[in-house]
Formats: structure tokens, C-alpha cells, sequence
């Protein structure tokens, strides 16, 4: 073996080393504020670059499709075992390479190509994996959306029920990726059982805080719920399927494999295994309930410096700003907080224009923020912060108030290091 086979990586490629060093002093030197962002921990980056990633596996444990893979046999038993125990359900499945595809799994052990689906439209916090045209979902199954209404922000399941009624869809979906509300997961299940339909939850998101108990769980509502193992979950980038019975169970375990994907990706299943027995452990509470006060107290500093948030407020990590009466776009003040080393992103807001470019919808999110140790103290300063950008941009002080604001973004991130 090749002394340049042992070399690590500083040693053998200086481009992609720089890059690395550069991507982690950037973590520690900038607040992550992006909704879908978290940072794991030292134990789920062990499992992460462990050799384990040197194994290749197809099928399930106990019935592989290769030899050599007992470890990673106890190593998926354990995620499966964990997260039953974590979201209190019969059945889950931890191979999903990502949320989307865990979705595509559902889709594929529910659904024909040419059924209906009814979801939650992106503009007013769906996932494009949900039925969107540009994606996969949207192209093979006749996808309908249902919105919010524009004076609340909020689902009108009244008129969701109408919608149902009408299109009478064979799959109903609810969650997404930007809908900062807590869900009536009982009255949708009961709409879904009115028009016959089968009830799919995506909890990517707020996962996290179900498992922490500061939010409603779907599991005995819907049929079958998926996760990401990442955002409030704190883990490794991955999807999780989950039910309340094994009744598909077969099927769903053919959808993962051969159905939507092949050999399984074996040291996430490890960090996987790591971040759901994390979320078992009190502190991992803890950690939830900080994330509903800070999120709250982001909330309350903005609506407070007359900065508008779609719906106005929020009950779980997310803080949807609306920029409209400020005439500004969300991609501006994306790239005007991230000169103060404040990462955000541009986002729809309902009824909001086509093109991304236009939209005039600001996302934040608090996970990241939270693990790093910052409280309502340092949310409050935040919120303060991003307001006073907001109001000045466009402005001659704007450029005063951003080096001011990166001052104390650099002070925040002295007391709050990512890893000791």
C-alpha cells in the first residue's frame, strides 16, 4: 500500500483540504440561521468518516444480499430499535438516503403512476417532493396543492375539507419545509378518512421536536410518516419512514430496496444510530425547549421592530419573515445579513411571486443557534440585529449598521465555540 494512500487528506489534495478548513472556520465564525441546518455532534462525525463507509450492504439484517455486514447489522438493529422507542411506533425503516427519498418509498408503496395527491403547496410551506412539477412526485402522479389563507397564514381546514371532497385524492399530505405552524394532524386524518385517502406525514423539519415532546406527534394519525435525520433531529444527513402498525411493512421494505434505491450507505447508518440515541437522553429535551424560546423571543424582537412574519409567529423552529412592506426581496437581505456573517435564506411566502428571485420571503431558523448554547439573551440581540439591517438596507447607514452587527456576531460566536 501507497504511503499517498495513508496521507491524509492536507498531505494529498491542498484544494480540497483549504476548502474543508475554510467550511469549518466558516461555521464557527458565522450564526447559521438557515431552518434546515443544525450541527452534529463530535460522536455523529466519528460514526460519520468511521471505515465503516468501506462496506457495502444490500437488504436488511438478518437477510443481506453480501457478506461481512454483522456489524452493520447491529448497528441498523439499533437505529430501528431507537427510533421506535423515540417516536413511540410498531414500525420504522432508517436506510432513506434523504427525506425525498423516504417520500418517493411512500409514494411508491401507496400509489399507481396517475393517482391523485393533495398537498401543501410550496409558496405556502410544502416540499417539492411532494408533487411538485420540476420534480420526480410531480411528473408521475397528478399532484393538487392546497394553501393557507392570505390573512392568517394559516391552514383553513374547512376549506381544506372542500378541496378533498373535490379532487378526492389517494394519498393526503401535510408538512414541509417552511409552514412555521403546528398542524391539526387529527383533523386532517379525519378529512383523509372522509374521501377515502390515505394520510402521509413529512416531519422533516419539526422530527426533532416531536421526539422531544414540544410538539404534536402524527404517528397515531397518519398512515406513514417520514423524517430527515438532520434539522431539529441534530444527525446526519438521511431519511426515516415510521408507522404507527407493520401493516406495510413488506411493502415499505421493498420500496426502500429494490424499489427507490440500492446499497445502503452504511456509516450514516451508524451516525443515524448515534443522533437517535442522542434525542433519547434528557438533555436532548432540554435542548427542544430551548428551541420553542428562542424561537419565540426571534419572533417577538421582529414583529416588535415592525418586521411582519407570515402567520405572526411561529410554534416551532422557523421564523418566516415577510418583506413586503419593506419592499425588499428575500435574496437581498440574505446577502445583506451574510455580510454580517448571519446565514438566512430567500424563501416563498404564500401568494408570492414566480420567480425565486422575487420572492419577498426571509427564512430563519434557531437549531443550529441553539446548539451552539445561545438562549433568548443572545436571540433577542439577534432579532435586534436583523431588524436594524432590514430598516437600514438601502439606506447611507447601511453599511454602519452591518460592520456594527458583524461586530456582535463576532462576539456571540467567541462565547458560543461549535466544538471545544
Amino acid at each position: 500500500m501507497s504511503v499517498y494512500f495513508d496521507a491524509p487528506v492536507s498531505a494529498t489534495d491542498s484544494l480540497i483540504a483549504e476548502a474543508l478548513q475554510n467550511e469549518k472556520a466558516r461555521q464557527q465564525n458565522q450564526i447559521e440561521l438557515i431552518a434546515s441546518e443544525n450541527i452534529v455532534s463530535r460522536a455523529v462525525l466519528d460514526a460519520l468518516g468511521h471505515e465503516m463507509t468501506n462496506k457495502t450492504l444490500e437488504g436488511y439484517p438478518g437477510a443481506r444480499f453480501h457478506g461481512g455486514g454483522r456489524y452493520v447489522d447491529v448497528v441498523e438493529q439499533a437505529a430501528i430499535d431507537r427510533a421506535k422507542e423515540l417516536f413511540n411506533c410498531a414500525y420504522a425503516n432508517v436506510q432513506p438516503h434523504s427525506g425525498s427519498q423516504a417520500n418517493l418509498a411512500v409514494f411508491f408503496t401507496l400509489l399507481k403512476p396517475g393517482d391523485r395527491v393533495l398537498s401543501l403547496d410550496l409558496a405556502a410551506g410544502g416540499h417539492l417532493s411532494h408533487g411538485l412539477g420540476a420534480n420526480l412526485s410531480g411528473r408521475w402522479f397528478e399532484a393538487h396543492h392546497y394553501g393557507v389563507e392570505r390573512e392568517t397564514g394559516q391552514i383553513d381546514y374547512n376549506k381544506l375539507e372542500d378541496l378533498a371532497l373535490e379532487i378526492r385524492p389517494q394519498l393526503l399530505i401535510t408538512g414541509g419545509s417552511a409552514y412555521p405552524r403546528e398542524i391539526d394532524f387529527e383533523r386532517m386524518a379525519m378529512i383523509a378518512q372522509k374521501v377515502e385517502a390515505l394520510f402521509h406525514v413529512d416531519m422533516a423539519h419539526f422530527a426533532g421536536l416531536v421526539a422531544g415532546g414540544v410538539h404534536p406527534s402524527p404517528i397515531p394519525h397518519a398512515d406513514l410518516v417520514t423524517c430527515t435525520t438532520t434539522k431539529t433531529l441534530r444527525g446526519p444527513r438521511g431519511g426515516i419512514i415510521l408507522s404507527k402498525s407493520v401493516d406495510y411493512e413488506k411493502q415499505l421494505q421493498a420500496a426502500v430496496f429494490p424499489g427507490v434505491q440500492g446499497s445502503i450507505h452504511t456509516q450514516v447508518l451508524a451516525a443515524k444510530a448515534v443522533c437517535l440515541g442522542e434525542a433519547l437522553q434528557p438533555e436532548f429535551k432540554a435542548y427542544t425547549r430551548q428551541i420553542k424560546n428562542n424561537a419565540h423571543t426571534l419572533a417577538e424582537t421582529l414583529l416588535g421592530n415592525g418586521i411582519d412574519l407570515v402567520s405572526g409567529g411561529t410554534d416551532t423552529h422557523i421564523v418566516l419573515l415577510d418583506l413586503s412592506a419593506q419592499k425588499k426581496t428575500g435574496q437581498a437581505i440574505e446577502r445583506l445579513l451574510e455580510r454580517a456573517d448571519i446565514t438566512s435564506n430567500k424563501n416563498p411566502i404564500p401568494f408570492d411571486r414566480k420567480r425565486p428571485v422575487d420572492w419577498v420571503g426571509l427564512r430563519l431558523g434557531v437549531s443550529a443557534a441553539t446548539t451552539r448554547g445561545m438562549k433568548e439573551t443572545e436571540f433577542s440581540e439577534l432579532g435586534q440585529m436583523i431588524s436594524k439591517m432590514i430598516l437600514a438596507a438601502g439606506t447611507e447607514e447601511e453599511e454602519s449598521v452591518i460592520q456594527k452587527s458583524k461586530k456582535q456576531v463576532a462576539s456571540i460566536c467567541l462565547r458560543f465555540p461549535i466544538y471545544s
